[in-house]
């Protein structure tokens, strides 16, 4: 029996994986990212440990409009950021604590979330995401992006870098438009 075949069959395994990862962007461990919806751009930390995305807001509260399920809240980002927003609501989040970050005796383990559906844009990519609604104000970065979202945006995470896609530089509908 020959040798050889094996070896070819061998050599030909990594190819599928090699043009799967040819269709992925690298991102950095941080990355800026618009707000298309806020005119706004913000710095983000990329989490492939955490599931969903968190945006930095207070004052979050839930209203009812026309019999749907809404939410309001400002933007904890900076100072600049006074009037308030209003989405709809997609679903409640339960985020686990940690286990510093909770009382034993509660029943709770987790924290519940609003969650909102927000366009991003990194680097040239545009998508429709959901992010929970939580005060990051005591954490660097005002918007993580989880492992769900880096899946939609085609991500593959290089901790070694930072503001891989640099500025982004996704097109509008309106500019796409003129």
């Amino acid at each position: 029996m020959s040798v050889r075949p094996y070896l070819l069959l061998l050599c030909l395994l990594p190819v599928p994986l090699l043009s799967h990862a040819a269709d992925k962007t690298i991102y950095g461990l941080n990355e800026h990212v618009a707000l298309p919806g806020f005119d706004l751009e913000v710095q983000a930390k990329l989490d492939t440990g955490a599931q969903t995305a968190s945006l930095s807001a207070r004052d979050i509260e839930r209203f009812k409009r026309d019999g749907k399920s809404w939410v309001r809240f400002y933007l904890a980002i900076d100072e600049a950021h006074d009037r308030p927003i209003e989405l709809p609501l997609q679903r409640i989040s339960k985020i686990k604590r940690r286990a510093g970050d909770f009382d034993p005796d509660e029943d709770k383990t987790y924290t519940p979330r609003p969650v909102v559906e927000l366009d991003l844009c990194m680097g040239a990519a545009r998508r429709s995401i959901e992010v929970n609604l939580t005060d990051r104000s005591a954490f660097q970065y005002p918007l993580l992006i989880g492992s769900d979202a880096l899946t939609r945006f085609g991500a593959l995470v290089d901790p070694s870098l930072t503001y891989a896609a640099g500025k982004p530089g996704c097109i509008t509908v309106s500019d796409a438009d003129e």
